[in-house]
């Protein structure tokens, strides 16, 4: 299935601290249909650190992690 940039889900989890961030992506990618795109917000540091990490062992593929400046933007696959 392809998705257009516009179509890709956002979940906003600046300000949201380990590992809630990570249980709350979880959970959007489970209710995703296999083969989309989640787009995540995360905050430096610990999040961006752990969240792509801990999503990789469970199975998920990370297409992109980009440096907006005050935020990170990670975009993974629902497998």
């Amino acid at each position: 299935m392809n998705q257009t940039t516009t179509e890709i889900p956002l979940l906003d989890l600046r300000g949201t601290p380990c590992p809630i961030n990570f249980v709350r992506t979880k959970l959007k990618l489970q209710q995703m249909s296999p083969g989309l795109l989640l787009e995540v917000w995360l905050d430096p540091g610990e999040p961006i650190e752990q969240v792509p990490d801990s999503l990789t062992i469970e199975g998920y593929h990370i297409k992109t992690i980009e440096d907006r400046q005050d935020f990170f933007s990670l975009k993974v696959y629902r497998l």
